[in-house]
């Protein structure tokens, strides 16, 4: 017993790491100042598109018809409102054509065209009042941004006896950066002091409530500053910023509460500050690692997708993970060292404590309040295992039944509507789509190249061949066309139906099929909508196996068990399905529009649930990762399944639910956006990280594992030797119990001469607060790590 009580020798790492503290946190505040330097006006550098294929043949035809024909591409409308006036008035008229001639005069704007100059009946409001100027703003996304600011206050606003309005794809994306700029402020002024006061909560000591603060802002701020870099040679989406604030707060914080909570219970167990340092390391320090590996394999494998949509929260993703991790495993051990006993300084909850004098709690309160709660969720741990049939079934089928809205899920493509109804350039589409004959901006476009520059006297017959091939299309209501430049031609094909309906989707690939003698290439918002999709299915098999394997041999590095990851990976999919239906059942099908300020599209923006799916499984993993190290740690000690199942859920229940919940409150922050997508990010994963702690973690894992029994740590006796030498554990064990012998069998039966402990006498002991402090401290399962070197 003395060996396990005595002192760890400090060694490895934890010297590492605790050698220089004052040095260690001068550097990170050095670097975390570079940071904000090196990231400082890294939005203005990111775009707000991203979700097509760049190998896609849509994009293909796109790209030639902005160089061929730039006309035929207009990215910016002035809508041109005469009252009750007609647009054909002749005053009206002079103004329409003056504003057009003004535009088409603008450097970097070509192809302006309006009505008073073509006539077009498509460019005329059916009521006669409305009237529209088009063109196109040359350069990529920050170049046609800095030239819609510079001209807009031009032209927006009255002139004579019009108002012009703006819209067009240049201004939604412009709105759209803007408001998620604004919006990602606010949140931040959100979820910050909620945040505190729910650490404050937590931890009761207003300094231990800081540090989790701390660790989330320099991994903020030095992801910024990685994307910054990253910008310079990769298209980067403006969304992403969402998700390095979110993970960013969420996952320091998770990692941080898990290593100041490891902290102050060895300090309240008698431990030295380097001492508990080292035992913090060693064992939440290992977790955390562990924990941070498997989210950043989840986030990573977004990088399989083509759309720099999803790559982009890949890369502000592992970014912020990894840093989040760094700071936790380096700058949070170092301020632990000088903090010491100080940790548990300025604790507020004493305010609202009866009978207790005005001094700190003391260690042995701080443990009596801990045992408290993990006697709570020991006592939830017995009674789901005692009912573990019922609560298994009962939670699987609540799971499903919420997840099946998502069977009817429809996909589509953002659009203007994605931002709040108020926003200039989405009253000027909806406008469009209201007033205005046909659908002006959701038409298809065939483009047609000669193979051989001989064939060229043969072209307009074979032209209007072609062209009758697609009006008799069934799916077809106008073509128009073709419009000729040298050897190539494009035609405007105007579905019946929806822009991005079920009809205009089959269109696309009917027009694909038509035969023609030269070669054809297919573009619109449907045939984007259709090569997106196809890029999602041909790649998601690859992200799912990554995800699955990597996450399998992970979590097997961790328990040495083969049945442990499977239920891992299923039952943490399985708590993403209330997320999945009430997307579709809230965002596509409308329901709660209305107290959410949004308006339904009928659809999905197709990179969405893959964007989802993967942060929150990664999230999901992330507290299993928590949950199962415990339960390893104490089934290691004795062998014992279902104490191991009550141990870890009474040590870490309160843990996981209070970062879950803390995260929701990032989340929700980020789900007040004014931007649909925004807000269906933000709500999606505050929902599922809630359901994963409270009732996957809670209720479904400890059934699941007590109806397995033993056999949840069967091996093959290969992989468990592997394991036994390769394996990661939150801590090593002084006095292990006997290991198991090694069958062909495969069983994990005890050996006769093991000891058993009496499940009703140590589990209690578990529940009783720290012995006194003048007494020699007793070692609880925890301490038997003690001796192990750092």
């Amino acid at each position: 017993m003395s060996e396990v009580n005595s002192p760890p020798p400090v060694g490895g790492w934890t010297r590492f790491v605790t050698a220089r503290p004052r040095l260690s946190l001068l550097a990170a505040l050095v670097l975390t100042a570079l940071a904000v330097f090196a990231g400082s006006g890294v939005a203005e550098r990111m775009g707000s598109g991203g979700w097509e294929d760049p190998a896609a043949e849509s994009t293909y035809a796109t790209a030639a018809l902005e160089r061929e024909f730039p006309a035929s591409q207009p990215n910016l409308l002035l809508l041109v409102d005469s009252g009750r006036a007609s647009v054909d008035a002749p005053a009206v008229a002079a103004e329409g054509r003056r504003l057009a001639e003004h535009l088409a005069a603008e450097k970097d704007v070509t192809g302006v065209g309006s009505y008073w100059q073509t006539g077009s009946p498509a460019l005329r409001a059916e009521d006669g009042r409305q009237a529209l100027i088009a063109a196109r703003i040359e350069g990529d996304e920050k170049a046609r941004a800095e030239v819609l600011e510079r001209i807009a206050p031009d032209f927006r606003g009255a002139h004579g006896p019009v108002e012009v309005s703006i819209g067009g794809p240049v201004a939604v994306q412009h709105e759209m950066t803007t408001i998620i700029q604004e919006d990602l402020l606010r949140a931040e002024l959100i979820a910050l002091p909620v945040t505190l006061v729910l650490l404050v909560m937590v931890f009761g000591s207003a300094i231990a409530a800081l540090l989790p603060l701390g660790v989330g802002i320099v991994a903020i701020l030095g992801t910024n500053a990685v994307l910054r870099g990253i910008t310079e040679f990769a298209d980067v989406s403006v969304f992403a910023q969402n998700l390095t604030t979110a993970l960013g707060l969420g996952l320091a914080i998770d990692y941080a509460l898990f290593i100041v909570r490891r902290f102050r219970e060895e300090l309240a167990a008698g431990a030295e500050v380097r001492e508990a340092v080292g035992i913090t390391l060693r064992t939440a320090g290992r977790t955390v690692l562990f924990s941070a590996l498997t989210v950043a394999v989840s986030l990573a494998a977004m990088l399989v997708f083509p759309q720099y949509f999803l790559r982009s929260f890949a890369y502000a993703g592992i970014a912020v993970v990894l840093l989040a991790a760094a700071a936790a495993l380096i700058l949070l051990p170092a301020a632990l060292m000088l903090l010491g006993h100080r940790v548990n300084a300025l604790d507020l909850r004493r305010l609202f404590r009866r009978g207790r004098g005005k001094g700190g709690a003391s260690s042995e309160e701080a443990g009596a309040d801990r045992e408290a709660t993990g006697a709570g969720w020991a006592r939830v741990a017995a009674l789901v295992m005692r009912r573990a049939p019922l609560f298994a079934f009962a939670t699987v089928f609540g799971l499903v039944l919420l997840g099946l809205p998502f069977l009817g899920v429809k996909f589509g493509t953002p659009d203007d509507r994605q931002l709040p109804s108020t926003a200039e350039s989405h009253v000027v589409q909806q406008q469009i789509r209201d007033g205005f004959p046909g659908s002006p901006a959701g038409g298809l476009a065939v483009v047609a190249q000669e193979a051989d520059s001989g064939e060229a006297a043969t072209k307009p017959a074979a032209y209007a061949e072609y062209r009758d091939r697609i009006a008799a299309l069934p799916g077809v209501l106008r073509v128009d066309g073709p419009v000729t430049s040298g050897g190539t031609a494009y035609f405007t094909v105007q579905p019946k139906g929806e822009a991005v309906g079920e009809e205009a989707q089959q269109l696309v690939h009917e027009l694909r099929d038509v035969p023609a003698p030269f070669e054809t290439s297919v573009t619109g918002r449907a045939a984007v909508l259709e090569d997106s999709k196809a890029a999602i299915a041909d790649r998601l098999p690859l992200a799912l196996a990554i995800i699955a394997v990597v996450t399998l041999l992970l979590v097997f590095l961790l328990t040495g068990s083969v049945l442990i990851p499977i239920q891992a990976v299923v039952l943490n999919a399985l708590s993403l399905t209330a997320m999945f239906g009430a997307v579709v059942w809230v965002f596509q099908d409308g329901n709660l529009s209305g107290l959410l300020a949004f308006t339904s599209t009928g659809d999905i923006e197709t990179t969405l649930p893959v964007l989802m799916f993967c942060i929150a499984f990664g999230l999901s993993m992330d507290y299993g990762v928590f949950l199962l190290s415990r339960i390893k740690e104490e089934y290691d000690r004795t062998h014992d399944h279902e104490q191991a199942v009550r141990f870890g859920l009474q040590r870490t229940g309160g843990l996981i639910t209070a970062a879950a919940v803390i995260l929701a409150v990032v989340m929700v922050g980020i789900g007040t956006s004014r931007v649909t997508n925004t807000k269906m990010l933000g709500l999606g994963i505050a929902l599922a990280v809630l359901m994963d702690a409270m009732v996957v973690r809670s209720l479904l894992v400890p059934s699941v594992m007590k109806l397995m029994g033993a056999s949840t740590w069967w091996a093959p006796g290969p992989l468990r030797r592997f394991h036994q030498r390769f394996g990661l554990s939150e801590g090593e064990i002084s006095q292990p119990a006997p290991p198991r012998p090694d069958s062909d069998s495969g069983s994990d039966s005890q050996p006769e001469s093991e000891p058993k402990r009496d499940p009703g006498s140590e589990p209690d002991s578990e529940l009783k607060p720290d012995p006194d402090p003048g007494s020699e401290p007793k070692p609880d399962p925890d301490g038997a790590r003690d001796s192990v070197r750092a």
